[in-house]
């Protein structure tokens, strides 16, 4: 088919190199414009368009697809049909009709759970069992198209966004590949969405990323791992120099007790409202991440000290 991409973070690259793969023409790939990344800060285009333009494809990087100019402009692609994988702009109704068979999305939760900004985070931190990723037929709602392929992941005891991000990536541009192929030839089966169990996956607020180890251990553990890598969950803890931040990377549940924000032991099991969280990577500001014997060594936490 003839198909336009839209796509930005790298979540995306392996379902562009997989449509690729199965020999579908790349009418043109669309990313958002180049943004500050990396140390310093200077603009970079997304991973998607990297990747678009080490393939030699056309690339577009409108700041939004509303403007007229815009959307004559994806009109005039004569396609098949368009597919979005974490693009990162709101579709109008005249560009999910553009495209002779539609807009596709590719989901990384099992819809009607997790619609919305960040399924992948907000799936671990609610402590869910299993996820999965859907490619659905867009509509103008939230999320809410008809489901034409799913696959399903479990959600490991030490899961953490980052894997379950690649995860995900990497079992979602299979399935994209599959469905579109059905797609193609007109063997495409659409469900509906359930109309009870709809749950929306908000974005992740800086406030959300800071413990409080007044919370019960298993949400304290949930936190630390739904937020790594990005934007990490943290604490501080007090040196000779003032408060240090560190970010908590990895962690694990342990069915101890002990007073909230304190450590239990010298290898950085902290006492939470009702059990305890085992800190297993962190982070101090401006330096890499470490595991904990690792960190221990540079930053001794004995027994009995306070995070806050």
């Amino acid at each position: 088919m003839r198909i336009a991409f839209l796509g930005t973070p790298d979540f995306a690259v392996p379902s562009l190199a997989a449509l690729i793969e199965a020999g579908h023409e790349i009418a043109c790939v669309y990313s958002q414009p180049a943004a500050p990344r990396g140390r310093g800060q200077a603009p970079r285009p997304s991973p998607v368009q990297a990747f678009a333009e080490s393939r030699n494809l056309a690339v577009r990087t409108p700041a939004s697809l509303k403007e007229a100019d815009a959307a004559q402009a994806f009109r005039a692609l004569g396609l098949d049909a368009a597919v979005v994988v974490a693009f990162g702009q709101i579709l109008t109704p005249e560009i999910l009709d553009a495209p002779r068979l539609g807009c596709f999305n590719l989901h990384a939760s099992l819809l009607p759970r997790w619609r919305g900004a960040a399924p992948i985070q907000r799936a671990i931190m609610a402590g869910d069992a299993v996820t999965g990723a859907q490619v659905m037929r867009m509509t103008p709602g939230l999320d809410e198209g008809p489901v034409l392929g799913s696959t399903t992941l479990r959600i490991d005891a030490l899961e953490t966004a980052g894997t379950l991000h690649d995860r995900l990536a990497a079992a979602g541009a299979d399935l994209l590949a599959k469905v579109m192929q059905t797609l193609a030839a007109g063997t495409v089966v659409a469900t509906a969405q359930p109309d009870e169990g709809a749950t929306y996956a908000k974005k992740i607020k800086p406030a959300e990323a800071r413990i409080r180890w007044d919370r019960p251990g298993r949400r304290v553990d949930r936190q630390i791992r739904g937020l790594s890598p990005f934007p990490g969950a943290w604490f501080t803890v007090a040196s000779e120099r003032g408060p240090v931040r560190v970010k908590t990377l990895l962690s694990t549940f342990e069915d101890a007790e002990g007073k909230p924000g304190v450590t239990l032991d010298d290898r950085l099991l902290v006492g939470c409202k009702g059990g305890a969280v085992r800190l297993l990577r962190l982070q101090r500001e401006g330096r890499a991440p470490q595991d904990a014997a690792d960190f221990l060594r540079g930053f001794p936490i004995a027994a009995g000290t306070i995070l806050a």
